[in-house]
């Protein structure tokens, strides 16, 4: 019995750590389908835009991300034009009700700070399929869902100091029909709150 049950929490938690690490550079985002602020469901292939979109993992109460969001906003409005969208996703249980909704307070956050549709991860089902474990956190994926970046957006926190822009700088290669040189960057920032945590 002892043995029984040793040998299935061990499979429990290979399967868990094959699962903590999603997915890979160079494998295919699923679509998936999520409510936006308004209750609104979304998709990504309906969002995506004709040369890809990325997927940026956001908190209203981060630090960090809020460091972040007038460079954002600033990329997702370049970008656009050029056929790249930026999706937001909030994945923070802590930022939920009771019916995995967004507050009052984060809906106001969200409608007076982005620029770029936010959508809501209810139980964190997409983060845990990407990988996701922190506020921010890109996935730059292209037309046909390849993931060709997953990070960083810069190597700065406070944005006075960015030195490698490697979000953008995956864009422009690609753009450019040219691989993506750096591929990952450890992303930084707070603790995704997910279900459970």
């Amino acid at each position: 019995m002892k043995r029984a049950v040793f040998f299935l929490t061990a499979i429990f938690a290979l399967a868990f750590a094959a699962n903590a690490q999603g997915i890979t550079v160079g494998a295919v985002v699923e679509n998936f389908s999520m409510p936006d602020v308004n209750g609104k469901v979304q998709t990504l292939n309906e969002m995506k835009g004709k040369n890809g979109a990325v997927i940026v993992f956001v908190s209203s109460q981060c630090p960090v991300v809020k460091g972040y969001n007038d460079r954002m906003n600033k990329i997702a409005a370049e970008y656009a034009a050029k056929g790249i969208t930026f999706i937001g996703i909030n994945a923070n249980s802590t930022e939920m009700d009771a019916m995995a909704r967004p507050v009052d307070w984060v809906k106001t956050h969200i409608a007076a700070t982005y620029r770029f549709p936010v959508l809501f991860d209810k139980g964190n089902v997409i983060a845990d399929k990407l990988g996701a474990a922190t506020t921010p956190e890109a996935f730059y994926i292209d037309a046909k869902n390849t993931l060709l970046y997953h990070g960083a957006i810069d190597n700065d926190r406070s944005g006075s100091n960015v030195t490698e822009r490697y979000l953008t700088t995956a864009f422009d290669s690609t753009l450019a029909g040219k691989p993506v040189a750096k591929k990952s960057a450890n992303a930084f920032g707070c603790t995704i709150k997910k279900v459970g945590m």
